[in-house]
């Protein structure tokens, strides 16, 4: 890709605001009293329901499961986080285990230039074919049997033989555009405080880490029983 590492690296560093600091202070305890599949406690915390509200708006957002779902998941991920890998690996089997939820990937490439490379790559591949196309790049790079550091040269190979045009995606990669959909996620995440990766917003709560599958379809009960990520017993 030809933009610079000196760009992408003021590119992220500008993305992310001096409010974060505070909420990332009061994201490292529990809000609710949730375990994740190991048996540890998964730090949690409530959001602001106004900038929760901010997530569905936001441009680039890939979007998995149907429309209509009572239940919206948000996952904030980065390309290279071996948890989000993990993660990405259940994403279908919890899509089909409840046909109620609706999952929007939002990207939150915080742990390397790398990372930011394949997120543009993603988002002009979003801007591309949508949803459908960037699920399947998304799992081209992070589905099961994928290892290895994920870049724009990879991300890039990876639309090339999902039939994208490469020399298009890479042009898109590089645009305003993307650049202003990456930087409002980045921001975004960074206001919630979610700088773990991967982090989940589910209403107003967020928890930082991946719980594992059966922790996960247990929060997501509880929301759909009692509108919290852990029901009063």
């Amino acid at each position: 890709m030809s933009l610079s590492r000196r760009t992408l690296l003021v590119a992220s560093l500008a993305a992310v605001p001096a409010l974060a600091t505070k909420a990332r202070a009061q994201a490292e305890g529990q809000w609710r009293a949730v375990t994740g599949d190991n048996g540890q406690p998964i730090p949690n915390t409530r959001l602001p329901g106004e900038l929760a509200s901010e997530i569905g708006r936001l441009r680039g957002v890939t979007w998995l499961g149907k429309r209509e779902a009572s239940v919206t998941l948000y996952e904030f991920f980065d390309y290279n986080c071996p948890w989000c890998r993990a993660a990405a690996r259940d994403l279908d089997d919890l899509v089909k285990a409840s046909p109620d939820l609706r999952i929007g990937l939002v990207n939150n490439p915080i742990l390397s230039v790398q990372s930011a490379q394949a997120a543009k790559v993603a988002l002009a591949v979003q801007r591309a074919g949508g949803s459908a196309a960037t699920a399947k790049l998304y799992a081209a790079l992070l589905g099961p049997g994928t290892t290895g550091r994920n870049d724009g040269p990879r991300a890039l190979e990876a639309a090339s033989r999902l039939g994208h045009d490469r020399a298009a995606i890479e042009q898109a990669a590089d645009s305003d555009e993307v650049r202003e959909a990456l930087k409002s996620q980045m921001s975004l995440a960074a206001n919630l405080g979610l700088h773990a990766t991967p982090s989940y917003v589910v209403g107003t709560s967020a928890l930082l880490g991946y719980p594992g599958p059966k922790s996960l379809a247990r929060v997501l009960s509880n929301v759909a029983e009692c509108d919290e990520i852990a029901c009063a017993s």
